[in-house]
């Protein structure tokens, strides 16, 4: 079974959405720089249309970068990735987190292992999900706290400030999110 990666489509939309952000720009000064209609490179940014390789030289122009640059920063149309387990050999009691999916997708997952800073507050813009694999947790989100123990999950909506803190040693939480760079939901008041 070789790696097919190569072989794969991908979707250059999410590239050019993250430069053209990262440039501050607006889809009509993309559309301005590149000669693209707006409506055209909504439906790339949307992965809706297929850029061809003249237009899709004409966005990297108006995005001050290469073809070459924003496909190498595509997402793979199908993709599967294994993160293993880190290989310890001895147990380390100090707080961490490790990212469960690598690179630039539209799920965001991590584990949070040990103790937690309980003051720190969170609030992300997409909804998210909060699952005790071990131990407990009390999270602290709209004005009430939570106690949440092995197996149990708390959903928050997406602008929902809260923070949390292990309540008993070697916990383990796993937080999964919709990714800050999609648009899931849309901006709420804050």
């Amino acid at each position: 079974m070789g790696d097919h990666k190569d072989q794969q489509p991908v979707r250059v939309g999410a590239a050019i959405r993250r430069r053209r952000r990262a440039l501050e720009l607006t889809l009509a000064a993309v559309a301005e720089r590149s000669g693209l209609s707006v409506p055209f490179l909504s439906q790339i940014e949307n992965e809706r249309a297929r850029p061809s390789r003249t237009s899709l030289e004409k966005l990297a122009d108006a995005l001050r970068t290469t073809a070459v640059e924003l496909l190498a920063a595509a997402d793979p149309a199908c993709s599967v990735d294994v993160v293993r387990a880190d290989d310890a050999t001895e147990p380390d009691f100090a707080p961490k987190v490790r990212s469960l999916v690598r690179g630039h997708h539209q799920l965001h997952a991590s584990e949070f292992t040990g103790d937690h800073d309980a003051g720190r507050e969170f609030q992300h813009r997409n909804d998210e999900l909060m699952y005790v694999a071990d131990g407990a947790v009390e999270i602290e989100a709209e004005g009430r706290a939570y106690r949440l123990g092995r197996g149990d999950t708390l959903y928050l909506t997406g602008g929902v400030r809260h923070r949390w803190r292990a309540t008993v040693p070697d916990t383990r939480v796993i937080v999964v999110a919709v990714a800050e760079h999609i648009e899931a939901v849309q901006d709420r008041p804050r």
